[in-house]
């Protein structure tokens, strides 16, 4: 069952993205299509994720320069496989092109000499690491049922920021041209261990 909160929260960041009017929205995940796409890419939407693509499927947006995927809003419903799954591996792809250019994380131990045998060790790390869910673009919400509330995450490579406080103040943030973010209250906490290791 979806926490209340969560659940409240979701809708609300559904009805912000509703107001702003920047994407075709379709009507909502079902639990089965639920069940599928978690079932299909290997994680499962936070309360309030779930209950944001329940109360509508944001499409048709177009395409950010640099980006890896045709739609910035993943397409659950009818997207192409492949390219959901790539937008899914984001984070994780984008931390293996680092160790490429000589990043190496504090608690993954030495790291080998060989560049193909240190990408494969940061593989086995990263493969055990929390998964993140794509919002939008390059925009990650912590995956998993545990919790809720949780910062957005902007994620590029290893340059990992805060993007909103929580889903209905990040769509504020991204989608509201004349959202202005009280800078001096605003103070998210990372909630998920590893990722949070790249934010200040």
């Amino acid at each position: 069952m979806i926490n209340i909160k969560a659940a409240r929260l979701g809708a609300e960041a559904a009805r912000r993205l509703k107001q702003a009017d920047c994407c075709e929205m379709e009507p909502g995940l079902t639990d089965d299509e639920f069940e599928r796409v978690e079932a299909q890419y290997g994680f499962q939407f936070s309360d309030e994720h779930r209950a944001f693509l329940a109360a509508g499927l944001p499409v048709g947006s177009p395409p950010q320069e640099g980006a890896t995927w045709d739609n910035p809003w993943p397409d659950w419903r009818n997207g192409d496989p492949a390219e959901l799954r790539a937008h899914v591996a984001w984070p994780t792809e984008g931390i293996l092109r680092e160790v490429e250019h000589r990043y190496w994380h504090r608690g993954w131990g030495e790291r080998p000499t060989e560049p193909q045998v240190a990408r494969a060790v940061a593989e086995r790390h990263l493969a055990t690491v929390p998964r993140l869910a794509p919002v939008y673009a390059h925009r990650f919400l912590p995956a998993g049922r545990e919790g809720y509330g949780h910062p957005l995450l902007s994620i590029w490579g290893t340059d990992i920021i805060f993007y909103g406080s929580d889903l209905a103040e990040y769509i504020e943030h991204e989608f509201n041209e004349d959202y202005e973010r009280d800078w001096e209250s605003w103070n998210p906490k990372a909630t998920v261990p590893f990722w949070k290791a790249f934010l200040s």
